[in-house]
């Protein structure tokens, strides 16, 4: 018995491993960004019932599994306020160093409000460099402003 959304992930995690999938084959067989489909395994989104369907066929995973698949997660994937991952602490370091300056930069743009994580999207690409190749990451969300009542 599956008795939470962090059981599936790990489902997934290791039928990944096992079959040598990549995120983007996975992500072109639900028709969606390798960006969203990743959060989405990782218990991060929602899936339709097709694309569940699919996912489970993909990973092999149980009618329950798969019904798993479809409840709205408890969003969050950091283990801790201040993460450990070297890779996830850098975006973190990222954040504490630049996350004034993006706000004062937003704000002078378009004024008092937030970039929404909610209507979002994600593009990462390996960019050749002959010093080191580079991680190039765009972000977009719509811009929400503050509203005054």
């Amino acid at each position: 018995m599956i008795s939470n959304r962090q059981q599936v992930t790990d489902l997934i995690l290791v039928a990944k491993v096992q079959k040598d999938l990549k995120w983007t084959q996975v992500a072109d067989a639900i028709g969606q960004s390798k960006e969203w489909t990743t959060a989405a395994c990782l218990g991060q989104m929602t899936f339709t019932k097709q694309q569940a369907a699919v996912v489970g066929e993909l990973f092999d995973l149980s009618d329950e599994a798969v019904a798993w698949l479809q409840i709205a997660p408890y969003k969050g994937s950091l283990p801790t306020a201040v993460p450990t991952d070297p890779l996830i602490y850098r975006l973190y370091e990222l954040v504490s160093v630049y996350g004034t300056t993006i706000k004062e930069l937003i704000h002078e743009e378009f004024g008092d409000g937030i970039m929404s994580a909610i209507d979002f999207s994600m593009d990462i690409q390996r960019e050749e460099d002959p010093k080191g190749d580079r991680v190039n990451m765009v972000m977009s969300g719509k811009f929400l402003p503050y509203k005054t009542y």
